[in-house]
């Protein structure tokens, strides 16, 4: 009766399982997964925040496609500001970067076709290619003190049916962005075999560093099709918000094609709201205020944590940016087993590397937005176990 997309084994996991009992048993857990910007204790201009949703425009139903102007505006001075140049009518805006992804593998796959995924990275492109009955091939980033794109396997990767391949600039959770070598060859691929990039940059302004080397958006990209998506969510700390975007890029006239498509599909959805749209300006002004604190954070706690394991057991792999720090532990004992023997000794949630389908063991991926008290009493807590 229902669709073989959503085929899914929904049983939960050990450890899922196991934080839902200590959950239940009123176990106090140190959660060093923390992802939610509006849970993780950070001081919100709340009136400015509020003040923006109450246009009187929102009152009137006046669909736009790709999106209200004044949004779009919005968006392009953001780029501006990052150094930049990004027209409006290069904008669509979208619900969530999750649906820009959808709207994107929409416009250039057919069922069937392919688009190559990093691995290690976040576990949603399974999920978001299925849904849209595309399928999802994975490419290797490789570490060697830092992260890279693998070529020879991602070029062994292509086929006929690839039609875009997916960045995460900077990846979660390695938190290693792409470089303009890597870039440039990117470029000079997708242009000689027909598919475009997708780059999602929803981190991209939480550096630990500068890099001369890094790219920090693929907007200003002319010679194969791209797109870069991006959204309130990370860089405002406002995922409730619910509005994002995709930028196009590209040679001109395919630019402007895909552009034409992306509307017509936007159009048969309308999805980002109204109150959000004429309030963008002003939320993303309020939310610099919050991408400050959460830079600040992430940067102090990434400090704390280095020196924290000094001389120990444990390793932080290499980091350039992003809200995650991967720890690698001792391989006395799979991921799983120390995930789960952490949650019940220690009452302490970390994620395995094998959520992220890391290609080997042992690794523990932590939130660096987490709260600094529970994030160094957690950590401690597990250089007590690892020491052990």
């Amino acid at each position: 009766m229902f669709s073989s997309r959503l085929n899914w084994d929904l049983r939960p996991n050990r450890i899922s399982a196991l934080l839902d009992a200590r959950r239940r048993a009123g176990a106090p857990i140190l959660d060093l997964t923390e992802s939610n910007p509006t849970h993780a204790g950070l001081a919100y201009p709340s009136a400015e925040i509020l003040a923006a949703l109450g246009d009187a425009r929102s009152l009137r139903y006046e669909p736009s496609p790709a999106g209200v102007a004044e949004a779009r505006d919005a968006v392009s001075a953001y780029y501006a500001s990052r150094g930049a140049s990004v027209a409006p009518d290069r904008i669509v805006l979208t619900a969530s970067t999750s649906e820009a992804y959808g709207y994107v593998f929409k416009l250039l796959a057919d069922p069937g076709d392919e688009v190559l995924v990093p691995r290690p990275s976040y576990p949603l492109f399974e999920f978001l290619a299925r849904l849209e009955s595309v399928r999802a091939v994975d490419y290797p980033l490789v570490y060697d003190g830092s992260w890279r794109i693998d070529f020879p396997a991602l070029e062994a990767a292509l086929t006929p049916r690839t039609r875009a391949i997916v960045v995460v600039n900077p990846n979660n959770p390695t938190g290693s962005f792409l470089k303009t070598g890597e870039l440039d060859r990117l470029v000079s691929l997708a242009a000689t075999r027909g598919f475009a990039i997708v780059s999602d940059e929803v981190f991209s302004d939480y550096a630990f560093a500068p890099d001369a080397e890094r790219v920090t958006t693929l907007a200003g990209v002319s010679g194969a099709l791209a797109f870069s998506l991006s959204g309130l969510s990370k860089i405002a700390g406002l995922p409730q918000m619910k509005l994002g975007w995709i930028v196009a890029s590209g040679p001109e006239e395919l630019r402007e094609v895909a552009l034409a498509r992306l509307e017509l599909i936007a159009d048969t959805y309308l999805s980002a709201a109204a109150p959000a749209q004429y309030g963008a300006a002003r939320l993303m002004e309020a939310g610099t205020k919050v991408r400050e604190q959460i830079a600040a954070r992430t940067r102090r706690n990434l400090q704390w944590l280095r020196g924290a394991v000094a001389g120990s057991a444990l390793t932080v792999l290499a980091v350039e940016g992003g809200w995650y720090a991967t720890l690698e532990v001792p391989r006395t004992r799979s991921e799983e087993e120390w995930t789960l023997e952490l949650l019940e000794r220690d009452s302490v949630l970390v994620q395995p590397g094998f959520f992220f389908d890391f290609e080997t063991e042992a690794f523990l991926v932590v939130s660096l937005l987490t709260a600094p008290d529970v994030f160094y009493e957690g950590v401690g807590r597990v250089l007590a176990r690892v020491g052990e």
